[in-house]
């Protein structure tokens, strides 16, 4: 198992002449007869420890595709400036023939290569390979397999289910037409799959060579979310996906069962109660330091799974503002509403909606100011929170709409006319046009950088840009989805344990004490079920903000075309600067930056033309 997390992607290289996997354009597609060589790989620990991670390569690097994945640009969070395919999205472009990161072909691949290896292994020769290490392979492989599944769920609601079919190849293409398999089978399977290996899988790795490998708690966080998913509004007796069925009349997503949320809060509860995972905190009572830590202290407390250690380059230098010396493409940054989202220091939300046209309906008993633009000298948090200290603005003035907000807020959100750290170095960035941050195609449309992922203490300048795993299930997720299941159960009258509601105050009392922050019902006293479900909504997006959750919760919760569809806000990049790192008063106005598109159809993404032609048991999403 040594050096596993570094391999965990490699590509199989050419074994000999073994052809362990040959290119196939999707699952229906045929291959050559692999007769001749296949059993070589079987004979020796080498090959076949090759094959096991080939069935492992096709999991997501969340660093690596952090600006090449939809979820971030095609969300309200965020706007990514280069061209992506999550524009696609946003200017309702897409189609059949024209999928974005189509991801059913890779996945499928995936598949049939687990379940080759799963048919295959246990013919293992090489008296080197031990039981227990073919016992490992054959768990991490199958808990690889059940989350292709979720991954492809997530976006194209059920598919098909394989099992262990090795799936004939010389079969004809009509032999392999197959329908999807109905919402729930494919929520049974998953669910099945991970709470049997939850109980094979380790409950810690005894390595840090092994770390990045799925766990007990891996597998049960992926049920916590997919059983989250799936009693939400888009999964769970929606409207528009009734009239939905296979050829053979079956339905194919499920109709309302208020009982779900019970399953959800109960899938949570038992990741919490496995007492494996604490909310990161360094212990110097410093709620920055203990919020950028979670992304700052490889395989902390609070980690449940990442998809590996990984250089911190990629999502560095798409971060870091064109005006820093070094490689630095800056283009990726917080949208206005996502800047609206963060709580003011008194514990509440200061933005509660939009007028028509754009402007802020204000919370006053928020202590945001009425006029958000006009300029105070304050020092910005970020740089009395533990870090080098940076020398203030050019008139040590900035607009009140960044004074007194949370901690989480001055970790995630550079704006403009402010020093970018790295690492005993400042550098004043302008995003003005002409500005250092805006002297070319590569800056933040919104006028605001994303500063989280950035390790500040090392000089990218120099090409130092360090290491991160990337937080893909962590605990503090878990607790909003236990929060979240329970007050939906409240709400809608389910039958929970007494203690859910007590603990349910209690997990999110300690969320908001780790934020620096009261308590929600002391910053919201008196405040009604419907209205607390609210509030947890607005607090998973600014705690889990640009961990790929935003753009998942707004379709599985159906606000979308409210939140995804229509102007994102920023501040005016196009206001000109004659000074390279001069911020003009100018600037600091509400301007919409790009207009986005979402119908009912882009809830989820449509199957391939390619794919419709090829299998005609294959019934479309709705409208596409």
């Amino acid at each position: 198992m040594k050096n596993c997390l570094k391999n965990i992607y490699i590509i199989l290289i050419a074994i000999s002449a073994i052809a362990i996997t040959s290119g196939c354009d999707d699952f229906l597609d045929k291959q050559q007869d692999e007769a001749m060589t296949f059993d070589k790989i079987w004979k020796t620990r080498k090959t076949v420890r090759q094959y096991w991670l080939n069935t492992m390569g096709f999991l997501p690097n969340d660093v690596g595709d952090f600006t090449h994945s939809p979820w971030l640009g095609a969300s309200d969070e965020g706007t990514v400036t280069y061209y992506r395919e999550s524009r696609w999205i946003n200017f309702g472009s897409w189609n059949p023939t024209q999928v974005p990161r189509e991801k059913m072909t890779h996945y499928y691949k995936g598949i049939r290569e687990c379940n080759v290896f799963l048919a295959n292994v246990d013919r293992t020769s090489d008296p080197l390979v031990t039981p227990d290490e073919i016992s490992t392979w054959k768990n991490q492989t199958r808990f690889a397999r059940a989350y292709y599944y979720f991954m492809m769920m997530r976006i194209y609601g059920p598919v098909f289910l394989l099992g262990d079919d090795l799936v004939d190849f010389q079969a004809s293409t009509e032999a392999l037409e197959r329908q999807r398999n109905p919402w729930d089978e494919c929520v049974n399977y998953v669910v099945s799959e991970m709470t049997d290996l939850a109980g094979k899988l380790p409950v810690t790795m005894e390595s840090s060579s092994d770390y990045g490998l799925a766990t007990k708690g891996t597998a049960m966080a992926v049920i916590s979310r997919l059983k989250l998913y799936s009693a939400r509004s888009l999964f769970n007796g929606n409207a528009l996906y009734s009239g939905l069925k296979n050829p053979d009349g079956t339905a194919l997503f499920p109709a309302y069962d208020k009982n779900k949320w019970v399953e959800a809060a109960n899938a949570a509860k038992a990741v919490i109660d496995l007492n494996l995972y604490q909310l990161y905190r360094k212990g110097n009572d410093n709620p920055y330091e203990d919020w950028m830590g979670i992304t700052q202290e490889p395989f902390n407390s609070e980690i449940i799974w990442s998809t590996g250690y990984k250089g911190r380059y990629n999502l560095g230098v798409h971060t870091v503002p064109t005006g820093v010396a070094g490689t630095a493409y800056g283009g990726v940054g917080p949208t206005q509403q996502q800047v609206d989202a963060y709580a003011m220091k008194s514990g509440r939300y200061p933005i509660t909606g939009y007028a028509k046209d754009g402007s802020p309906v204000i919370d006053e008993e928020s202590g945001y100011p009425s006029d958000e633009f006009a300029k105070s000298s304050f020092t910005n948090p970020f740089h009395k929170a533990g870090y080098n200290t940076a020398p203030n603005a050019s008139d040590n003035k900035w607009p009140v709409m960044f004074k007194d907000r949370e901690p989480r807020f001055y970790m995630t959100v550079f704006w403009s006319d402010s020093y970018w750290q790295h690492g005993k170095n400042h550098t004043l960035i302008s995003f003005a046009k002409g500005g250092n941050g805006n002297k070319s195609h590569d800056y933040p449309k919104s006028g605001y950088i994303l500063r989280r992922f950035y390790d500040k203490e090392l000089p990218s300048n120099a090409g130092e840009w360090g290491n991160i795993t990337f937080p893909t299930f962590r605990l503090a997720e878990i607790y909003l989805n236990f929060i979240e299941a329970v007050l939906e159960c409240q709400i809608r009258g389910c039958n929970i344990p007494n203690d859910y509601i007590s603990t349910a105050s209690d997990l999110w009392k300690d969320l908001r004490n780790r934020a620096g922050m009261e308590a929600i019902t002391d910053a919201y006293p008196g405040a009604s079920n419907e209205e607390l479900l609210e509030l947890i909504r607005k607090e998973r997006r600014v705690e889990l903000a640009f961990e790929n959750h935003r753009y998942f919760d707004t379709r599985t919760w159906m606000i979308a075309p409210q939140t995804d569809g229509g102007p994102m806000y920023g501040m005016d990049v196009t206001v000109k600067t004659e000074e390279s790192k001069e911020t003009p008063d100018e600037f600091w106005k509400r301007k919409v930056f790009e207009t986005r598109v979402f119908e009912n159809n882009h809830y989820l993404y449509p199957f391939s033309q390619r794919e419709l032609d090829r299998n005609k048991q294959l019934v479309q999403n709705y409208g596409w």
